[in-house]
């Protein structure tokens, strides 16, 4: 089977992730998608990042029933700080039956020779490059192991959405409707609430 790795924080999930994910699994040769939900990284300010437990039932509610995305909480297991190389390598390990790609942005292609072991990854996994705004994908974006792939261009950010809770604005059609049922139910990123 061929699983692309979605490297998150996934804080929230929101409608953009869900299409990129959602257009890999569908339009490209991947046989399934993980959103791998990355722990706290302790070298981060904690201020708006939900416990990861939560970030994971929420990436789990927006995949629902389909079969061909998946929410994995293998990082949360794995030595902190967590560094992508040692996330596939435990992972081809644990899958020797699975091929493993790195799916990320042209955004974080530009920054890739600054990764851990980038060479390694390059070597040994391919990585599907999906477009981002300003982002033109710098000097790997023609090495033998990047796939570029034709995904639609997606501008919604946690970021904003966070932001637009705490300033009391109704986000809901930027995420799947269960996604926005438990930040509400549960009071995420509301002001003056612990997270």
């Amino acid at each position: 089977m061929k699983v692309g790795l979605f490297f998150g924080s996934f804080n929230p999930v929101h409608n953009g992730h869900m299409v990129i994910a959602g257009y890999l699994s569908e339009f490209s040769d991947l046989d399934q998608v993980w959103f791998i939900v990355s722990p706290h990284n302790p070298l981060k300010e904690k201020t708006s990042l939900l416990q990861d437990y939560h970030r994971l039932t929420l990436v789990k509610l927006a995949i629902g029933e389909y079969r061909k995305l998946k929410a994995s909480n293998i990082e949360f297991k794995l030595p902190r700080p967590s560094y992508t190389i040692h996330t596939l390598t435990y992972l081809s390990e644990q899958y020797p039956d699975h091929r493993f790609c790195l799916i990320l942005g042209s955004d974080n292609l530009e920054s890739f020779h600054k990764w851990k072991n980038h060479d390694q990854i390059l070597a040994e996994y391919e990585l599907y490059v999906y477009p981002r705004k300003d982002a033109a994908g710098g000097d790997l974006l023609h090495h033998p192991s990047v796939k570029v792939v034709n995904a639609p261009l997606m501008e919604i950010s946690s970021t904003f959405i966070r932001e637009s809770i705490r300033k009391k604005k109704d986000v809901r059609f930027m995420m799947p409707e269960s996604v926005w049922n438990y930040i509400e139910e549960m009071h995420f990123y509301k002001p003056g609430l612990k997270e």
